[in-house]
C-alpha cells in the first residue's frame, strides 16, 4: 500500500466517524425524548421543533461530508455549524472543546481523502 492510499484510508475513518457521531448518537439525542431533555431545552434556548429541525440539518450535513461529490460544501457547513455548537456552549457556560476538535479533524479527515487541500494550503 503506498502513502497516498494509506492517507486516503485514514481519511475515510476519520471522516466516517465523524458522520456515524453526528448521524448516531447526536442527531438521535434530537429526535427521542429523554429524560432532563426539556431542561437542557430550556437552558440553551431551543425549543423542541428547534431542535427537531437542528437535527435534521445535522444528518444533512453529515451526508453531503461523507459524499465525494459534495464532501467540501460539506466540511464548510459542518465547520459552520459546529460553529453554531461552540457559540451555543459559550452562552451557557459550558466547554467548548469537543466542537472543535471536532471540526479540525473534520478537515483533516477532508485533507487526508483529498490531498490536493494540503497542497492547496501549503502553497
Amino acid at each position: 500500500m503506498n502513502p497516498s492510499s494509506k492517507s486516503r484510508i485514514a481519511g475515510w475513518i476519520i471522516s466516517g466517524l465523524i458522520a456515524a457521531l453526528l448521524m448516531g448518537p447526536s442527531a438521535i439525542g434530537k429526535f427521542v425524548d429523554w429524560e432532563g431533555k426539556l431542561e437542557m431545552l430550556a437552558k440553551m434556548g431551543f425549543t423542541e421543533s428547534t431542535l427537531f429541525k437542528i437535527g435534521v440539518l445535522e444528518v444533512g450535513i453529515a451526508l453531503l461530508f461523507l459524499f465525494p461529490r459534495t464532501a467540501f460544501i460539506g466540511t464548510i457547513l459542518l465547520t459552520a455549524y459546529l460553529g453554531g455548537a461552540v457559540v451555543t456552549h459559550l452562552r451557557v457556560d459550558e466547554p467548548i472543546a469537543f466542537p472543535i476538535i471536532l471540526g479540525v479533524l473534520a478537515w483533516f479527515g477532508y485533507g487526508f481523502r483529498q490531498p490536493a487541500l494540503f497542497r492547496l494550503i501549503g502553497s
